[in-house]
């Protein structure tokens, strides 16, 4: 039968069974073939092929892996290996906030550039909208930006409901998943989204203004949307994958020479410049894109972001 990945590590995941039925399932021989290099083999959203055990119907062995549709993946600098977060989505939910912990714009432009090569719909939730920091002029000035390039931001508060509604429509019938900082309020919107949910909440360390982790492993969660977000309409639903938070989100997979690609505004210029695809965009004579942040069409705070961004990876030197 077939099965849906809730949550695991190493070789031992949670699966949701066609029949069902819930299973703790090991992978049968501990490899699956075709999905080598990752440290963690499964991530919730994959579906998987399995068997049930004779004698213990609340266990299973997992035969193969079901191709995926997609799947988002950061690199681990920690591990030194690609980390799976989510598979077979229908959006990618970066979370970030205005303040507490503080605003890292080059965090989600990371996320927005793998989720772009990885060709999941990406939009922007900016939790704790309601701070004052919410209303500074810089702040807003990077919203919309990533606006004006085409990405949908939702601006929301756990705390006061403010576009709340407008996610719970939005990801109603989906699979999702929440990828943010430590601290940035996955885990309380998802408790406004479905108030039978009781997840952790943490508090931010004092000392540094960084989230305290609290999701330790990413989990699939089936949501029963409050009725009260949907115009008193019943049963309505949605999945979510609530995966740890991260202080510092690595590209994988994705080059300095070709991160351009990856940047939706630059993609209509790309080719365009006069040394054609060997143009590095740092300023060569006809440069397309250099061309087009003169002209307005690109915002210069892209541009600067995505400068940043190609110069970490040529030169492993990471920033916030």
């Amino acid at each position: 039968m077939n099965g849906l990945i809730i949550s695991g590590s190493k070789n031992l995941f949670e699966v949701e069974c066609d029949d069902g039925i819930t299973r703790f399932c090991s992978i049968k021989g501990k490899i699956l073939k075709g999905i080598e290099g990752y440290y963690n083999p499964l991530a919730p959203g994959d579906i998987v092929q399995l068997d049930e055990e004779t004698l213990e119907e609340e266990k299973g062995q997992i035969l193969s892996l079901v191709p995926r549709r997609n799947e988002f993946v950061r690199w681990n600098i920690k591990k030194r290996e690609p980390q799976l977060l989510a598979a077979n989505l229908d959006y990618l939910l970066i979370v970030t906030t205005p303040d507490e912990p503080p605003f890292r714009p080059r965090f989600i432009d990371r996320a927005l550039a793998q989720a772009e090569y990885e060709n999941i719909t990406p939009v922007i939730v900016c939790n704790k909208y309601d701070l004052p920091a919410g209303k500074s002029d810089e702040f807003q000035d990077q919203l919309d930006v990533w606006e004006k390039t085409g990405y949908k931001v939702i601006r929301s508060s756990a705390r006061t409901g403010e576009g709340i509604e407008e996610l719970a429509h939005l990801i109603e019938n989906k699979l999702c998943a929440f990828v943010g900082q430590s601290g940035v309020g996955k885990s309380s919107i998802i408790n406004v989204l479905d108030n039978t949910v009781v997840l952790k909440t943490g508090s931010l360390s004092k000392k540094y203004g960084k989230g305290c982790h609290t999701t330790t492993k990413g989990t699939l969660i089936h949501l029963q949307l409050n009725e009260a977000l949907m115009g008193g309409i019943k049963d309505c639903s949605a999945s979510i994958i609530d995966t740890p938070g991260v202080r510092r989100f690595l590209l994988h997979d994705i080059d300095a020479d070709n991160l351009a690609l990856y940047y939706r505004d630059f993609k209509p210029y790309i080719g365009k410049c006069g040394f054609g695809m060997s143009c590095s965009h740092l300023g060569e004579k006809n440069c397309a894109i250099c061309q087009a942040v003169e002209e307005g069409k690109i915002s210069p705070i892209r541009y600067d972001s995505w400068n940043r961004i190609q110069e970490e990876l040529r030169t492993g030197s990471f920033e916030d």
